[in-house]
């Protein structure tokens, strides 16, 4: 027995598969199934909090955090170190810069690649003292090391949690 056979819908009463169906079905419940499938389908690939949340944007960052300072890594690849701008205004760390096509547009049939201009803002919420920022770029990776100013340090107070019963 498979599970085919315990689905009783388009079966003749000797249980056989029948080819044309004997129930009637309402054209509006025909259209509510038809309507539920069809948004089933559209919202299968989203979660729930995907659908309000932000677009993501490119490039992608890892950033970490310490006491004295904050690391920015930003993946770029295939772009050169002289295509890439990094500004850093008030607590706002901004990289921006371009990705050019290797090719004429006549020769690509199809691409899933990304080229073009890029800009994303990092917020870094502490105050920072750009005049000792560090910036390296090596194999399409982009590290900064941002120090944080003295009073940024000052401000940073690290509080134990007791275990309470």
């Amino acid at each position: 027995m498979s599970v085919r056979d315990l689905i009783p819908w388009g079966r003749n009463n000797t249980g056989a598969p029948s080819v044309y169906r004997t129930e009637q079905v309402s054209p509006f419940l025909a259209l509510h199934r038809e309507m539920n499938r069809l948004f089933d389908e559209t919202l299968r690939g989203f979660d729930a909090p995907g659908l309000f949340r932000a677009v993501p944007s490119w490039p992608n960052v890892e950033i970490s955090d310490t006491d004295k300072e904050i690391r920015v890594s930003a993946e770029l690849p295939g772009i050169q170190e002289k295509d890439v701008e990094v500004l850093l205004e008030g607590d706002i760390l901004t990289i921006r810069g371009e990705k050019k096509s290797e090719t004429e547009d006549k020769e690509r049939h199809f691409s899933e690649r990304f080229y073009g201009r890029f800009e994303r803002q990092i917020p870094l919420g502490y105050e920072v003292e750009p005049d000792k920022v560090n910036a390296s770029f090596k194999n399409g990776v982009l590290t900064l090391m941002v120090p944080k100013s003295e009073k940024a340090a000052a401000k940073t107070k690290r509080i134990a949690i007791k275990s309470g019963s």
